[in-house]
């Protein structure tokens, strides 16, 4: 006995890469996906959040002539499913009674048959959506051949009241479009919140993440599915585009997956890898650059760049530059060679010597009885930054930027000089994290890498002293702790916001511990003029972390004083109370 239409529906997660403000590209993958799916016998086409757009548009969504787009964008798709096929379920800006809404659009049958849009706008971290749109309504649930489905979008699962509403109101499927970046171990955090709203109304949810790079922000994919019993019904990929159909069907009061796949993404150090590679490639690629070109100076930092470099874009777009001066050692000299022959990339050795000097003999007048300092040092650096934008302008490359988060967070980086470039896939990473990271993809190469199989950066570079040879015999620690001690130090400072006493508490040195918050602070006009980088922690510099340049406070690194309740008109909040 055939089941009812309504009993079946096969819908088809499409989990894609748009690109923010390609709104024809945009489209033209919606229609490419529609063909797909409707080869693997969809009903619907379930698209991430705001995939007409691109995801997050920012204040691009402000524009009129951008909103207008999106909406003739999707009035088009609209009247083309008249076209026998599955239908459409789209994010997009919409513009309703002069409100902009983040709102999804179901086409089919040649029409916007409904419209939804988000309630919870976020707000923190890395969103900033009150800025630019209107929360929506409670909204009830989209009828759909004889099924009634929810279509929460992102933030709106992450409180009860949406998807309570949507219960109430009858839903019996949750389809959730979706553009949540990633962070690491962020999988799991998605996985408890979507298991939490399952919990709580019984509803079988499809959760559909956008996949690719957009600025700082990498969003990885690895859609999935729950049952009502919270169980796994599909999982897709992390980090590439995939187009699935999976079948449900009713089974008594509720929808089952039959054989959905399951294949889930990279974890831990293979995710962070896997994002920097992603993200680094389609900043290259969807700004239009033919390759980049990296100052590969024998130390670990523009090493794992390098192999990043490769894995994203294939050895013959990397163009690799060594830029010795007389303190540049002979083991550097052979390290980078060695890197360089093993990724395959275009190597050449530009000495830097002559330039140095002669920017010493035009200062020579006016620093004639001082001591050499930092500012001979720097000017090593800032030389080698000119040659490399040089590069980069007669040849249109992309400088990739090497420096890690350990400089980034105490300043140990020249501005003008080794900081220059278009983009740092390992901004993001600590020091500690980039030698793990090395020794991973010397064991392991991600799926889709573009570079060579097997150990890509010399043991070498890995186990020697890291050193910035601007000086005779420098290492890294004459200027800072061990990495093993500083990296954990800022871990609690950025990531976690952990007072200095709190840390010291924790075993760590009060004098290291207050320095190291000096410099933080002290270096964020430098990191206001770094290059844009690949967020991979909870909490990145850039669109996470926004500390004012000019900016007195230090914490006194004394225990925190109970909070005085008599100072206080009537009880305290808890919030209250944390605030005073």
């Amino acid at each position: 006995m055939n089941a009812r239409p309504s009993d079946r529906l096969a819908i088809a997660i499409a989990q894609l890469n748009p690109t923010v403000g390609d709104v024809a590209g945009n489209a033209e993958k919606a229609r490419r996906a529609r063909v797909t799916a409707a080869g693997q016998g969809a009903d619907l086409v379930v698209f991430p959040e705001l995939f007409i757009a691109g995801y997050p548009p920012e204040d691009l969504v402000l524009k009129p002539a951008f909103q207008a787009a999106c909406r003739t964008a999707v009035e088009t798709l609209a009247r083309e499913t008249a076209v026998p096929g599955p239908a459409l379920l789209i994010g997009t800006p919409w513009v309703e009674n002069g409100k902009l809404y983040n709102a999804v659009a179901l086409l089919d049958n040649g029409v916007i048959a409904a419209l939804r849009y988000k309630v919870d706008l976020p707000n923190y971290g890395v969103f900033d959506e009150k800025r630019v749109f209107v929360p929506g309504p409670m909204p009830g649930p989209v009828n759909f051949r004889g099924v009634r489905l929810g279509v929460p979008i992102c933030e709106d699962i992450w409180g009860e009241e949406v998807v309570e509403c949507l219960a109430e109101t009858g839903a019996e499927l949750l389809v959730v479009p979706n553009g949540s970046p990633y962070w690491r171990d962020k999988g799991d955090v998605r996985l408890n919140i979507a298991v939490a709203r399952v919990t709580e109304q019984g509803l079988p949810t499809l959760y559909v993440n956008q996949v690719g790079g957009q600025d700082e922000l990498v969003f990885d994919g690895v859609s999935f599915g729950l049952h009502a019993d919270c169980s796994l019904a599909f999982q897709l990929c992390g980090f590439r585009e995939d187009i699935v159909t999976t079948q449900w069907a009713r089974r008594g009061n509720t929808w089952r997956c039959d054989n959905g796949p399951m294949i889930g993404g990279d974890e831990a150090d293979r995710g962070d890898y896997a994002a920097c590679v992603l993200g680094l490639r389609d900043y290259v690629n969807k700004n239009g650059f033919p390759g980049v070109v990296i100052g590969l100076s024998g130390g670990v930092d523009s090493a794992l760049v390098a192999a990043m470099s490769v894995d994203a874009l294939g050895p013959e777009r990397v163009r690799c530059v060594m830029l010795p001066y007389k303190f540049t050692s002979q083991e550097s000299l052979d390290d980078a060679a060695a890197c360089a022959k093993a990724l395959g990339v275009k190597y050449e050795t530009l000495p830097i010597a002559a330039a140095v000097d002669g920017f010493e003999k035009v200062l020579a007048p006016l620093f004639a009885g001082l001591p050499r300092d930092v500012t001979e040092e720097n000017l090593q650096a800032r030389v080698r930054g000119t040659i490399l934008m040089a590069i980069s302008n007669k040849f249109n490359l992309m400088v990739v930027t090497t420096g890690n988060k350990s400089e980034m967070s105490v300043g140990y980086a020249t501005l003008y000089g080794d900081m220059n470039g278009g983009f740092n896939p390992v901004k993001d990473l600590y020091k500690t994290e980039v030698f793990r990271l090395c020794r991973l993809r010397n064991a392991w190469k991600p799926e889709g890498a573009l570079g060579p199989d097997g150990p890509v950066i010399p043991d070498n570079i890995i186990t020697r002293p890291p050193t910035a040879e601007l000086r005779e015999n420098q290492k890294d620690e004459d200027s800072l702790p061990p990495y093993a001690v500083l990296d954990p130090i800022l871990e609690r400072l950025v990531e976690r916001e952990e007072p200095v006493s709190a840390i010291v508490a924790a075993g760590f040195d009060r004098d290291v511990v207050a320095r190291i918050e000096r410099l933080l602070h002290i270096a964020e006009y430098k990191r206001r003029q770094a290059a844009p980088g690949v967020k991979v922690t909870l909490k990145n510099f850039g669109r996470d972390r926004r500390y004012p340049i000019t900016n007195r406070f230090r914490d006194p690194g004394t225990p925190l004083p109970a909070p005085d309740v008599s100072l206080v008109t009537g009880k305290p909040t808890r919030s209250e109370a944390a605030d005073i």
